[in-house]
């Protein structure tokens, strides 16, 4: 007999439909056809075992299975249940009458349990698109499943539940989440905040106006003087997530495997801190069978680099494409995938070696040529893909020790809000920018123009302290958002100078030890 059950395989981001052809005929083979990989071909002895140890038994019968499309690689134990549940019904153990208004998918242990998989979401998202009734997964990713609506999706916990359901002698509880209402609950919800840094105005002010704008940013200054700990609280200034970005990210996560049990939909932007050892391939994404890496599991989120310079050069000219084009193509011989990367990049360091330099207490120690080297280490075009540039000084202890309660990171959002809000009308009809980072050369002319004394006053400056030309536009886009922030229609010198404050690094005599 033969029997059709529906699956998926996971493809970047997205899910393609797999039907998995079953059929029992007379023989004793076992054929599994379709390009499964060693983990798929492996479910036969997890199936055996977990039909055996439930009272059923694996048919002594030819099975040829076939799992089509068949030029797809079909990889991981997520199959597990459809296969088996495809074998019961090829050979009359199991009513098929309703089996194919389902998708199935679900990991087997030898006991029978169904254990989690991964890319559950993008899994249910395509089931809803084909018109599937329902979706039959493991319990701990129903929640993850069911912020997609007009779909049941059941959790269940042993193959005999959905032996039963099939059967007519079980009922099955599809699981029910308030899509609304669980990304609202949450947004709010930060662990550190901004109240919590003593000092560093300036840099908190530089910090406010790279998340206004989706500016990337590099912080420079010695050990201790709160670089990393500022960058922890920068998601908290972030705006909320709009819900077409939570479930965006929300996707990529769980192709990597990255969603919790309880979650159903993020709720908070993504702050990923990769270490400094971290390869080529885990910050792009890839391998053999592609993941996202560290800049897609960022998106619409910060990506954080600290001690910039310790991390490999090839690591960091390879983020040199996904920064520009915000997203990153992984080619195979057979196949390629696309993973979106729209990330804020924030990033930091010390001035030199020793990291003492330009302390305004505490002398460097470096010898001769040692801070430029040092520098050389960060490619100029990554530099030049960041936007602000800002020293910082250690807080002195006046500051350190006050009682003053610091602004809280609340207040810093709404003025970020705001100005996020005047970018989203000014782009609405440009496709592909949302805020003033993403400005090309064409709306740079457009929507930030300064007035004569601008243009005075930015040519004066690139004079004295020897800006690079590649400077110019950085400048513009970073005043163009702190006129937002000051709700001005137009750029005014005021904002251009504290726009060319932000170009430390673009300075000359910067680095000249």
């Amino acid at each position: 007999m033969l029997a059709k059950i529906y699956g998926a395989a996971v493809q970047g981001i997205n899910a393609t439909l797999i039907t998995i052809e079953v059929n029992c005929s007379k023989g004793i083979k076992f054929m599994l056809v379709g390009l499964p990989d060693a983990s798929v071909k492996e479910s036969h002895e997890r199936i055996i075992s977990a039909l055996q140890v439930n009272g059923h038994k694996f048919p002594r019968q030819q099975v040829v299975i076939n799992m089509s499309p068949a030029d797809i690689r079909k990889e991981g134990t997520a199959y597990d249940l459809p296969l088996a549940i495809g074998i019961l019904a090829a050979s009359d153990s199991l009513k098929t009458d309703k089996i194919e208004d389902y998708l199935i998918m679900g990991e087997l242990s030898l006991d029978g349990s169904i254990l989690p998989i991964k890319g559950v979401l993008p899994i249910a998202i395509m089931a809803r698109e084909a018109g599937f009734k329902g979706f039959i997964l493991p319990e701990k990713n129903a929640r993850e499943a069911a912020v997609v609506n007009n779909l049941d999706v059941y959790g269940v916990t042993n193959i005999n539940e959905v032996i039963d359901f099939f059967n007519d002698e079980a009922t099955l509880t599809p699981t029910k989440v308030d899509t609304r209402a669980e990304f609202n609950q949450k947004q709010n919800n930060f662990e550190f905040d901004f109240s919590d840094v003593k000092g560093q105005e300036n840099v908190k002010r530089a910090l406010e106006v790279a998340a206004a704008g989706g500016h990337n940013v590099i912080m420079i200054g010695p050990p201790g003087a709160g670089k990393s700990m500022m960058a922890k609280r920068i998601p908290s200034i972030l705006p909320p997530f709009t819900l077409h970005e939570a479930l965006e990210t929300t996707k990529i996560h769980s192709v990597a495997g990255k969603i919790g049990v309880e979650t159903s939909l993020m709720n908070l932007r993504p702050f990923r801190s990769p270490h400094h050892t971290i390869s080529d391939v885990a910050m792009v994404g890839g391998g053999a069978y592609p993941q996202p890496g560290e800049i897609s599991l960022a998106h619409n989120g910060v990506l954080f680099l600290d001690e910039l310079p310790e991390f490999n050069r090839s690591v960091l000219e390879v983020m040199r494409q996904p920064l520009e084009d915000r997203k990153i193509n992984i080619s195979r011989s057979k196949f390629s995938v696309e993973y979106p990367a729209s990330f804020m990049l924030v990033s930091s360091m010390n001035p030199c070696p020793c990291g003492y330099y330009n302390h305004p207490e505490k002398e460097c120690i470096c010898p001769q040529g040692a801070v430029h080297k040092y520098m050389n280490k960060i490619s100029g075009p990554l530099l030049d893909r960041i936007d602000i540039q800002v020293e910082i000084t250690p807080v002195p202890f006046e500051k350190i020790s006050s009682k003053t309660e610091a602004e809280k990171s609340e207040e810093i959002r709404h003025r970020v809000i705001r100005a996020r809000e005047i970018q989203a009308e000014r782009f609405k009809d440009e496709d592909g920018v949302y805020c003033n980072a993403q400005m090309n050369s064409k709306l740079l002319q457009k929507y930030a123009s300064p007035d004569n004394n601008g243009l005075q006053l930015l040519k004066t400056a690139m004079d004295r302290f020897n800006l690079s030309a590649r400077a110019y536009d950085r400048i513009l886009k970073v005043s163009r958002t702190i006129a937002d922030l000051d709700n001005s229609p137009s750029i005014q010198p005021q904002h251009l100078a504290e726009a060319i404050n932000y170009r430390n690094l673009d300075r000359e005599n910067w680095a000249n030890k």
